[in-house]
């Protein structure tokens, strides 16, 4: 079957001219769509829903037809002779965002739940259609809202200000804002990892396993792995879930000097992809340890990056625990060929990576994590402030803004431009 939706107004004089019937509202209505000649183009149902009450908030046409691709061409060309015009990417769902039928961070989970790479995602993504992620975020304004206002009152008073601020329990309600501040952003930033994966890169030597890690990883044959150095020319990519959260892991070409202009090719793409990834898993050869080459290569990783040190090979040789002293950070053993050690590597990633597994976990874009830091740092600075309250009061004020833009609540057209932007038509 396939769907074709109509959103404006004074649809049923165009479900009309379509079908010769105009439906009851929310009652499916069995017809034959025709052509402008009066000819069949085929017979599927007819629904109306009259505003509000449809997903937009506008008046809409669903018309249900056998999903042939050439049919509902046809349908939809027909649909454009009487008046309609394709949607934009995103505008069904920018429509109940504007009429008030979805808050900003509802409209976001729409997209979120369509692309989610796991189930974990797609179970995250719901909770924010339905409005957990929004409720939190409006309870927070709340909590703000009361305190800004006890704050600015006071300012009318400034000989009674630090008794008054004391018996309205302003300095209490304070901690509590930063205390639910910080478990929502926990839970946001669980729901980005859902959201948004973890970026892995596998680094290293030639030949100690990358290639042969990916393929334990992926459980497939995904890199061509060979005893000959630098096999790996070119980046291998693939995406797997580890508790629900999405691992984009990425094999890259061994890092050395060489002649090869195809490999240094290679090796200059790598170290693009460790500036964009979040993880960097540095490979070494249990048999020989970090040498001169491996410290080079862990200079120059970005600090921001986490790292972790993979001693693989551990069948070839005892690993010795001494080893773990050799580099910063968390170390482990493995071997890529026989599977030992894999089950740490995952969690390990998940732990790096900051994972609580959790069961109300909302999803959440990297711009409601930058919301909501922007909006503890103004309420640290708040309390920083005091003594002077016209500061305390404008720091609020910024603090209030800043988490209103998430749901909407503040939010210039450009921003509305780039999320409505990436949907796909008709949604």
């Amino acid at each position: 079957m396939g769907v074709i939706r109509i959103a404006g107004t004074d649809l049923l004089d165009l479900a009309e001219s379509l079908s010769g019937k105009r439906p009851a509202p929310r009652r499916a209505t069995l017809c034959d769509f025709r052509s402008a000649e009066g000819s069949a183009i085929d017979r599927g149902l007819l629904l109306h829903f009259p505003a509000p009450h449809s997903f937009t908030g506008d008046d809409v046409l669903e018309l249900q037809a056998h999903g042939g691709p050439i049919v509902l061409q046809m349908l939809l060309q027909r649909c454009l002779e009487l008046g309609a015009r394709l949607a934009e990417p995103g505008e069904f769902t920018r429509r109940a965002y504007l009429n008030g039928k979805l808050d900003l961070t509802q409209a976001e989970a729409v997209i979120d739940l369509i692309d989610a790479a796991t189930s974990a995602a797609a179970r995250s993504a719901v909770r924010s259609l339905q409005g957990e992620f929004s409720g939190e975020v409006r309870d927070l304004l709340a909590e703000l809202i009361e305190l800004r206002a006890l704050v600015e009152a006071t300012l009318d008073f400034p000989d009674e200000e630090v008794d008054f601020l004391q018996e309205a329990d302003a300095f209490g309600r304070l901690d509590r804002l930063q205390k639910h501040l910080r478990q929502v952003f926990e839970r946001a930033r669980q729901g980005r990892l859902l959201q948004g994966g973890l970026h892995v890169v596998l680094a290293g030597q030639p030949n100690v396993g990358k290639s042969s890690l990916l393929n334990r990883l992926a459980g497939d044959e995904l890199a061509i792995v060979t005893a000959s150095p630098g096999t790996t020319r070119d980046l291998v990519r693939s995406t797997l879930q580890v508790q629900g959260v999405p691992l984009h892991v990425i094999d890259t070409a061994g890092l050395r000097d060489t002649e090869d202009q195809i490999e240094k090719l290679g090796i200059e793409r790598t170290w693009r992809e460790i500036d964009r990834a979040d993880v960097v898993v540095l490979l070494v050869d249990a048999r020989t340890g970090v040498g001169d080459a491996e410290r080079a290569i862990l200079a120059r990783l970005p600090d921001r990056l986490v790292r972790l040190t993979v001693y693989n090979k551990i069948d070839l040789t005892p690993y010795p625990s001494e080893r773990r002293d050799e580099v910063d950070g968390v170390a482990i053993a493995l071997s890529a060929k026989s599977g030992d050690g894999m089950d740490l590597l995952r969690q390990e990633l998940l732990q790096v990576a900051g994972w609580q597994p959790a069961e109300d976990v909302f999803i959440a874009r990297q711009r409601h994590l930058l919301a909501l830091a922007e909006t503890r740092q103004h309420v640290e600075a708040a309390s920083g402030q005091l003594p002077c309250l016209e500061l305390f009061a404008e720091e609020l004020r910024l603090a209030q803004s800043a988490l209103g833009a998430i749901t909407g609540d503040y939010s210039a057209d450009d921003l509305l431009g780039e999320i409505f932007g990436r949907f796909c038509i008709g949604k």
